[in-house]
């Protein structure tokens, strides 16, 4: 028998609002009980719309609540109080939004106040375990003690099981837009622009964090935000230019032979240039922490 103080465990499943984590949120459901797990989610403010709509459908249907923490910050905000502009190398948005409220939620919420101890699951799949490994060691680091990690689709499926395809034939929950936004303007709104990403063999955005707006995303991501909501990227553009303005600082999101390039100046170029030319560069984005919540 264990000790009187001894942690009950809790399951928590890593909810990022992706197809791979609510499948593997249903299994962890499946396998230990509703009332032995959580479905977790860290809210970074600057969501599309839509992801909201499929996490509330994947909610209902595997049966329990999502519980949400946010830091209140947007990206852009936590930019300026760290007066440093996030950029593929750094992403101090996705430090403070998501693994400082995740590590405050495991340490203070669920050991101490609790008495529970966290397993943590992560719908990484196969083509992604360096992430996987990645992930184990962060745990077994960061908090005070730590922390186990859990991938099922490395460790318990098939490699050709396809998630988004169970969760849109057989749970009947549509997809996140943002996985086939190309495809949804170019059949639906008949978008000329969409219709060209499309014919370059892009569906929509490799994830679906921060509406596109992603400061980790390079050269390919930001051409395809360009093409697709050009309001979205003069977003971007514009809070760039706040950031320059409010520090005096030359520094960017992109970067070009080791130097700035701002959103700016890579629009003028693709208004020049044409958007296409973008569309087949390899540093098409680096996915932060974020995609792995």
């Amino acid at each position: 028998m264990g000790s009187e103080d001894e942690k009950k465990v809790v399951h928590v499943a890593m909810f990022s609002g992706g197809a791979g984590s609510a499948f593997v949120a249903n299994h962890m459901i499946q396998t230990y009980g509703k009332e032995n797990c959580i479905l977790f989610f860290t809210n970074t403010l600057w969501e599309d719309e839509d992801n909201y709509r499929f996490m509330d459908e994947v909610s209902k249907y595997i049966g329990i609540e999502i519980t949400e923490r946010l830091d209140g910050r947007t990206p852009e905000e936590v930019f300026h109080d760290e007066r440093f502009l996030g950029n593929a190398r750094l992403a101090k948005c996705s430090e403070e939004l998501k693994v400082r409220q995740t590590i405050i939620f495991l340490e203070d919420e669920l050991r101490n106040e609790r008495n529970l101890e966290p397993i943590l699951y992560f719908g990484i799949g196969p083509h992604e375990k360096h992430r996987a490994v990645n992930l184990k060691e962060f745990y077994s680091h960061f908090p005070l003690e730590p922390i186990e990690t859990r991938f099922p689709l490395i460790d318990l499926f098939r490699g050709d099981l396809d998630a988004k395809g169970i969760i849109r034939d057989e749970w009947g929950i549509e997809l996140p837009r943002m996985y086939s936004i190309a495809e949804k303007l170019a059949t639906e709104e008949d978008n000329e622009n969409a219709k060209i990403v499309l014919k370059n063999g892009i569906k929509g955005f490799s994830h679906a964090n921060c509406a596109g707006r992603c400061v980790r995303g390079g050269f390919q991501h930001y051409a395809v935000l360009y093409a697709l909501w050009p309001e979205r990227y003069k977003e971007q553009e514009e809070m760039e230019e706040r950031f320059r303005a409010s520090f005096k600082k030359d520094v960017s999101i992109l970067k070009k032979n080791g130097g700035s390039y701002t959103m700016k100046q890579f629009r003028e170029v693709m208004e020049n240039e044409g958007f296409e030319k973008f569309l087949f560069k390899e540093d098409a984005d680096i996915p932060c922490l974020c995609s792995f919540s």
